[in-house]
């Protein structure tokens, strides 16, 4: 998660102290490195995709399972037995925000052969094993992406009860600090985001409103803050963790230049929403059923740090703007040039900066990028890394760079390292299994893949991926939501990325049939005479590529299961979620998710992730087919 720099945390009157000095050491350290590998071209698409795990306990007698606060320690034993003891080991692992979580990642990049991609799910399921080896009795390692009762009385182990005073990280009623991982970067982060908004933050996610769900629904809080910022009929939240303290999965490319990845970011930042609403795991909130589908709202809401002033709902007098999203959002502009014209959305920029760097040969759109950035100020800053040589280091750029927390981010090689120009996939939902983490993995990937192959362009007004990204967290937006679609995607066919996707259009010409309301299942799966479907280009990428049976195979079913789920033969996470629920003997329609009903939901969770169970509704048959290859196959090699 981000920087992880070891030192002396400042507070965030001293960190505030310094936040000029950060932007302007920050905007030299990326000049060094913009000037340094501007030219520097890669021949080979690397990529890794990252997997946040969650440390369950499962107290069989009492029906309850509890989130185990050892993140620290599981992350000491597996690296202690992975990397230190062998710089080529197959995983890495590394800490998250939540002292129940760790996150794991494959020991090396993939490369550009088709092969790599039948080696993702047994490097995940080796992660899976790896961690689960070292986990206590009654111990698991669960990829969920919301822990149903995060935040209720006793959800930890051990359990503490929040200490919902001053002196704490969070300040919750509901979050203990003790949750928190205890590197000074996350309780130093949580701290000053609270401090520099001025208030605690609020997240309010709308209740699901079953048949015996109180209407007006509404909690009774003592505390003045909390009563004044709980809304009815929501779910109300008040700390860093209920956002940061989820899990995801992310995917991290290396591109050829700083021009493809610059192309590679704006196609696919049309692709996040889609994206999204198909990974959907998230419908609980603090013991609660909601409306919502994913958890990207509440993550936004638990890191925004704008003050009053920034959100507009006072004049503006300390602070320097009005800025209209949490620094956890969707982006704000497009960065090739082909992408230019769709910049639609109004972009606040820190005016020195970015003529700074059009003085230093920045093009406008990069210039701009960056000084949307900077208009945020650094979170955490250590006393020790406040003084930094700006030619060899990027930890002020980095500080800024890594808590603008983005659907997309583009990511410059460090300082005198021999990595390329990056580019983060980052709003997909953790899946329960390997398998299924596996296909949204090599789906995003092999799609990047087309994209640069055929050249295609997805591109549409960034206001309407901005649209896309609300209809996405609704509750079944797979199946309901309708969503903003380019509907020619092969208009840039033969232009080469550099030069732009071809020729400009005027703002007139930037007519709306360019685009059109779609559903999940179109863009997916294609409809005749309205869109191919992203699956069925694919299909006629793979067809004309050297690639063996078994990957082949193993692809097919990656795709069936993306597929299926788009058009809802196949349920989200989310879906199969609540219908376990509303299923269970206990629930008695009234919104709540009990010890009882989490302690049932978790162990079948578990069951399914370690292949113990089938789920067809979820998996479908290609799960069960890989699973029960793979274990003939092991069979016949233990006989050999």
């Amino acid at each position: 998660m981000g920087l992880l720099a070891q030192g002396s945390p400042l507070s965030w009157e001293d960190t505030k102290r310094h936040a000029d000095h950060v932007r302007r050491h920050g905007i030299l350290q990326f000049l060094h490195i913009y000037h340094a590998v501007k030219d520097r071209h890669k021949d080979v698409l690397k990529w890794g995709d990252e997997v946040e795990y969650m440390l369950v306990s499962f107290d069989h007698e009492n029906k309850k399972v509890q989130l185990v606060l050892s993140g620290e320690d599981v992350l000491e034993t597996l690296q202690e037995k992975g990397e230190r003891t062998n710089p080529n080991h197959p995983t890495l692992w590394r800490p998250e925000y939540g002292s129940y979580m760790i996150e794991g990642t494959p020991g090396q990049p993939y490369g550009g052969t088709m092969s790599e991609f039948n080696t993702v799910q047994d490097n995940m399921r080796q992660r899976r094993q790896e961690a689960t080896s070292v986990l206590g009795e009654s111990q698991a390692l669960c990829t969920i992406t919301s822990f149903p009762r995060l935040g209720c009385p006793g959800f930890t182990l051990p359990e503490y009860k929040p200490n919902p005073v001053e002196g704490g990280a969070s300040k919750s009623l509901f979050f203990p600090d003790e949750a928190i991982n205890k590197h000074p970067r996350f309780s130093t982060l949580t701290r000053n985001i609270r401090h520099r908004r001025g208030e605690k933050v609020v997240i309010n996610v709308p209740i699901f409103k079953d048949k015996n769900t109180p209407s007006p629904f509404v909690e009774a809080f003592a505390d003045e803050e909390a009563a004044q910022a709980a809304q009815p009929d929501h779910i109300y939240m008040d700390a860093m963790g209920f956002g940061m303290g989820n899990c995801c999965l992310q995917v991290t490319f290396q591109a050829c230049s700083i021009s493809e990845a610059r192309y590679l970011y704006d196609q696919l930042a049309t692709i996040c929403p889609i994206v999204m609403a198909l990974s959907a795991a998230s419908p609980f909130y603090r013991g609660y059923v909601s409306d919502i589908d994913c958890r990207w709202g509440v993550i936004s809401a638990s890191v925004d740090d704008r003050t009053r002033e920034e959100r507009g709902l006072e004049p503006l007098k300390t602070s320097n703007y009005r800025i209209s999203k949490s620094r956890y959002d969707s982006i704000d502009s497009y960065l090739s040039k082909c992408g230019e014209k769709y910049n639609d959305i109004d972009l606040t920029i820190d005016k020195e900066i970015y003529e700074q760097l059009l003085k230093e040969g920045i093009d406008h759109l990069l210039a701009q990028h960056v000084a949307h950035l900077f208009i945020r100020d650094p979170l955490t800053l250590f006393e020790e890394k406040i003084h930094m040589d700006d030619a060899n280091e990027s930890d002020h750029f980095e500080n800024i760079q890594s808590t603008n927390w983005q659907t997309m981010r583009f990511k410059p090689p460090p300082p005198n390292s021999d990595i390329g120009w990056r580019v983060e996939f980052r709003p997909m939902e953790v899946q329960l299994t390997d398998f299924e983490n596996s296909a949204y993995v090599v789906f995003v990937v092999l799609l990047t893949r087309v994209i640069l192959s055929y050249k295609l362009d997805f591109l549409i007004p960034l206001s309407k991926v901005d649209e896309n990204m609300k209809t996405a967290q609704r509750r079944d937006a797979v199946l309901q939501g309708m969503f903003y679609f380019r509907k020619d995607i092969c208009k840039a066919g033969g232009h080469a990325v550099v030069d732009g996707c071809g020729k400009a259009q005027s703002s007139a010409e930037l007519a709306a049939e360019e685009y059109g309301l779609m559903s999940i299942d179109t863009i997916i799966n294609g409809k005749e005479g309205v869109f191919p479907g992203l699956i069925p280009i694919l299909n006629s990428y793979l067809e004309n590529m050297e690639v063996d049976v078994d990957t082949r195979c193993s692809i097919l079913n990656y795709l069936k299961l993306i597929k299926k789920r788009a058009s809802g033969q196949l349920m989200t996470v989310a879906r199969w979620m609540r219908e376990f629920i509303a299923n269970h003997p206990d629930y008695k329609q009234d919104s709540v998710v009990t010890d009882a009903m989490n302690y049932s939901l978790l162990v079948k969770c578990n069951q399914i992730a370690n292949e113990q169970c089938e789920c067809p509704e979820l998996l479908g048959s290609a799960f069960r087919r890989r699973a029960k290859d793979d274990a003939s196959k092991a069979d016949s090699d233990s006989s050999k």
